[in-house]
C-alpha cells in the first residue's frame, strides 16, 4: 500500500488525493447575497445531507489552498445567514462550472453563467430556476476548522423549503433518479453522470434479517469465482432458500448442460457452476443463483 501521512505531504497534493478518492461528491450550487443584496452563485463539492429532523445540509467553502484566501460565499453567509442550495444535473453542469470562475466580488454569476434567478419564498438569496431541486435554508452555524489554506468552513444549514421540478417526479410523486439526471464531482476535471447504465440497486439490509457471508457453505464462501460483492448478495438473503423456492427457480436445463459437459470432472463442474451463478447474480436472479450453487 502507498501510505500518506497528512503531516508529511503538501496540502495541495493531499487535497488532490482526497478529491480523487472521496468521490463521487454531490454538488451544492450555493446562492447567497451580501449585506447590500448583491447575489453570488458558486458550486461546492464538499457537501452532503446530515439529517432529516431537522433537515440538515452541510457544505464547506474551504480556504483556498494556493493563497489562503476565503470565498465570497463564506463572506456572504457571515453577513446574511441564508443560502439556497441548488442541485446540479447534467443539463446545467457546464454552466455551473462557469459560475465557479473567480469573478471579482460584486459580479453577478447568474448573469455570467446564464442562469435564471427565481425569488425565494422565505429567504433573500435567489433560487436557480434551471436546477431541478432547490433548498431554501437558514444558516445555523459556520464552523471554521482552521486558519490555514485548505481549512474547511462548515456551513451548517437547516432546510426551510424544498422546491422540486415536477418534471423529475414519477407517478407516485417520488424523484425519478433517471429523470433528475444528477452529476457529481470526482478528482481533477472529472465528473460522473448518475443516470442510465451507471445506476444500479442494492436492497437495503436494515429492514430485514440476513444470514451473512459467514453462514454461507464453505464451497460458496471460499469460491474462486464469486467476488465479495456477489457473496454479499447471497449473504443479504433473509433465510436459506426453501425447497419450494428452489423448485420454482427454472434453471434445470442450464444445470443439465453443465453436468453433461463435465460428467467426468467434478472440479470443472463446480467451477462452471460458480461461473453460471456469477452471471445470474449480475443479472439479479438471486434464487436461480442459489439453485445452481446448492445443486
Amino acid at each position: 500500500m502507498f501510505t500518506i501521512n497528512p503531516k508529511e505531504i503538501s496540502t495541495a497534493k493531499l487535497h488532490a488525493y482526497m478529491l480523487s478518492s472521496i468521490a463521487p461528491r454531490p454538488i451544492a450550487f450555493a446562492s447567497t447575497v451580501d449585506k447590500d443584496g448583491n447575489p453570488n452563485l458558486s458550486p461546492f463539492s464538499f457537501f452532503n445531507a446530515f439529517g432529516s429532523h431537522p433537515p440538515t445540509l452541510v457544505f464547506s467553502p474551504a480556504r483556498r489552498v494556493r493563497d489562503n484566501t476565503v470565498k465570497n460565499t463564506l463572506e456572504n453567509v457571515l453577513e446574511v445567514p441564508e443560502v439556497v442550495i441548488n442541485v446540479v444535473n447534467y443539463a446545467m453542469v457546464q454552466q455551473a462550472s462557469l459560475a465557479s470562475v473567480e469573478f471579482p466580488k460584486g459580479v453577478n454569476e447568474f448573469v455570467k453563467a446564464g442562469f435564471t434567478p427565481l425569488a425565494s419564498e422565505r429567504i433573500r438569496p435567489f433560487r436557480v430556476a434551471e436546477s431541478p431541486v432547490q433548498f431554501e435554508c437558514k444558516v445555523v452555524e459556520v464552523k471554521p476548522m482552521g486558519m490555514e489554506g485548505g481549512a474547511a468552513n462548515l456551513i451548517i444549514c437547516e432546510i426551510l423549503l424544498m422546491h422540486i421540478n415536477e418534471n423529475v417526479l414519477d407517478e407516485q410523486q417520488r424523484i425519478d433518479q433517471h429523470k433528475i439526471d444528477l452529476v457529481a464531482r470526482l478528482g481533477a476535471d472529472w465528473y460522473v453522470r448518475a443516470s442510465g447504465g451507471a445506476l444500479f440497486e442494492v436492497p437495503k439490509p436494515n429492514l430485514k434479517p440476513a444470514i451473512g457471508i459467514d453462514q454461507l457453505p464453505d464451497h460458496i464462501r471460499n469460491s474462486r469465482v464469486l467476488t465479495g460483492n456477489e457473496l454479499g448478495m447471497l449473504g443479504n438473503t433473509e433465510h436459506f432458500p426453501t425447497r419450494e423456492e428452489l423448485a420454482a427457480a427454472d434453471i434445470s436445463q442450464d444445470l443439465e448442460d453443465l453436468k453433461e459437459r463435465f460428467s467426468n470432472d467434478a472440479e470443472s463442474l463446480e467451477y462452471h457452476k460458480h461461473l453460471l451463478a456469477k452471471e445470474l447474480l449480475e443479472a439479479h436472479q438471486l434464487m436461480k443463483a442459489w439453485k445452481v450453487l446448492l445443486s
